[in-house]
């Protein structure tokens, strides 16, 4: 592949009700910087490293027209296509303020085979947010 062609990880964008609510949760319950919001409330990021977390409303025509509209869960039994996954040094004290925080709880974190301790919440949208550790290498 050509030298110019070679990708990097920018954005992940959330489509939600609320942007500044959002945003506002995301930075108290999961302990991200607020980079910025626009005084519109139509998009907002938080500082996460090398990969910005985005929102945006989940229905604006400028992206809607173009690639199609975004489809909700109907119930808790569903979920969205994707997952995030945030790690924490101390995932159970991560999991607990997330959830006294204003996350649902979903599962408790509990050591899984491939070697990451992982907890499940959702946020306000009912967006599933995986809470874990760095899986450790098997040798």
């Amino acid at each position: 592949m050509a030298s110019n062609l070679k990708p990097a990880f920018a954005y992940t964008v959330f489509y939600v009700k609320d942007v500044a609510k959002s945003v506002a949760f995301y930075a108290k319950a999961f302990g991200f910087s607020v980079h910025r919001l626009d005084e519109s409330h139509r998009w907002g990021e938080l500082e996460s490293g090398g990969t910005t977390i985005a929102f945006t409303p989940l229905h604006q025509h400028e992206t809607d027209d173009l690639t199609g509209v975004v489809h909700t869960p109907r119930s808790s039994q569903e979920r969205q296509p994707v997952e995030v996954c945030f790690v924490y040094p101390d995932v159970d004290a991560a999991y607990k303020w997330a959830v006294e925080n204003g996350a649902v709880a979903v599962s408790e974190p509990e050591l899984k085979e491939w070697g990451q301790k992982v907890g499940y919440v959702r946020d306000p949208d009912g967006i599933v947010v995986r809470m874990g550790s760095h899986v450790n290498q098997t040798k």
